[in-house]
């Protein structure tokens, strides 16, 4: 069964906050072999002007998925989660998330198309800092499989 196209433009409530701290940092960083000391040495980081350890740019992944969430389980949108397949990942970082961050996400169905039996569905979320400053903006494609 395809998605509801009706859906497309629909914009779901933010996230509730979600603050960043410096274990999660160090623990991302030391999961993805970031070795950069601004990662987990403040002194590096505020060396480099920046307020606290800086987050990986994957970090976000995390929050913009709780989005995404919210579409995906929206049962107007028809998403059969069981049938879904991750299709494409895009970020555009417009400063990078901090300890210390308080950040929300707000996901909006930008596109739904049919495409050889099958529904793509774009996602666009805005990740936001607590004064509503941009982070992120991460763009996912998921395609939901048709047919048996």
């Amino acid at each position: 069964m395809p998605v509801n196209a009706e859906v497309e433009g629909r914009t779901y409530p933010p996230t509730p906050p979600y603050v960043v701290s410096r274990a999660k940092i160090r623990e991302l960083a030391e999961a993805v072999g970031a070795t950069d000391p601004v990662h987990t040495d403040l002194e590096a980081a505020r060396s480099k002007g920046y307020a606290d350890v800086v987050a990986p740019p994957t970090f976000l992944v995390s929050v913009a998925q709780q989005g995404e969430a919210q579409a995906i389980l929206d049962p107007e949108a028809g998403i059969d989660f069981s049938r879904l397949v991750h299709g494409e990942q895009r970020f555009v970082h417009h400063r990078p998330a901090v300890a210390g961050d308080e950040i929300t996400a707000t996901t909006r169905i930008d596109r739904v198309r049919q495409a050889g039996g099958h529904s793509m569905v774009t996602m666009v979320t805005e990740i936001a800092d607590g004064q509503a400053a941009p982070l992120c903006t991460a763009t996912s494609v998921v395609v939901i499989r048709g047919g048996e």
